[in-house]
């Protein structure tokens, strides 16, 4: 059987603020509808990765492909709206504008895309918010509020979703509700990179891990575990 070509690919791809490598030499190949859990200390590279596949930063050096087009250069304005619908992202601190609403939220990314509306009460219902579509962020619980930021990346229907620490203000219930979420939006489909801090749910889920630290990838397994270093 003929293996399935990744979604995305890194092939020896460095990142380097000044004279500072923040990623040493990284491949990695992401295969579509994978789950894949990205773990290792605070300043180990996960976020100048997560910046790299958004295309928010480009490379110092190596290559990146999405759907096997390279995406590690300048690429042209229209270019990068499609791939920003493509790639989807959840912000560890959210990034929901505290003087709209919920659906006010998902509905300027929307413009800000020029995408149709038709989508917005899907993904809502997706995420549980549909009574919860009026209310602002500060009237939202923190589970509510995680529940928001991923709806407002799932509204382009993405190929792949980017999260960051999605429990990491939440409590243990509250923690499992949002994986489960999350495992939903892969079993739908999408393919998901989670960065996390969190060794229960890692090691629960037992699905494919990627550790980095000091900028290198140091242990990719399937069906992995996972012990924080003390």
């Amino acid at each position: 059987m003929a293996k399935t070509a990744p979604i995305l690919s890194l092939k020896e791809v460095t990142k380097k603020f000044g004279q500072e490598t923040v990623l040493d030499g990284v491949s990695l190949d992401l295969s579509p509808g994978e789950f894949v859990f990205l773990v290792g200390p605070s300043g180990s590279g996960k976020t100048t990765l997560f910046r790299l596949l958004s295309y928010e930063i480009l490379p110092t050096s190596g290559e990146i492909k999405f759907l096997d087009q390279e995406i590690s250069s300048r690429l042209p304005g229209r270019q990068v709206v499609w791939l920003r619908r493509q790639i989807g992202r959840v912000f560890q601190d959210l990034k929901l504008i505290a003087d709209r609403t919920i659906k006010e939220n998902i509905e300027i990314a929307l413009d800000i895309f020029d995408t149709p509306h038709q989508t917005l009460e899907e993904v809502l219902e997706l995420v549980g918010l549909v009574n919860k579509a009026n209310l602002f962020p500060a009237q939202l619980s923190e589970g509510e509020k995680q529940r928001a930021g991923i709806a407002r990346a799932l509204i382009y229907r993405p190929k792949v979703l980017l999260v960051d620490e999605p429990t990491s203000n939440l409590d243990p219930a509250n923690s499992w509700q949002i994986i489960k979420l999350l495992k939903k939006v892969n079993q739908e489909g999408t393919a998901l990179i989670v960065a996390t801090h969190d060794e229960d749910i890692v090691n629960s889920l037992k699905t494919r891990v990627v550790e980095i630290d000091q900028g290198k990838i140091i242990r990719d397994e399937a069906q992995s575990q996972y012990q924080k270093k003390k």
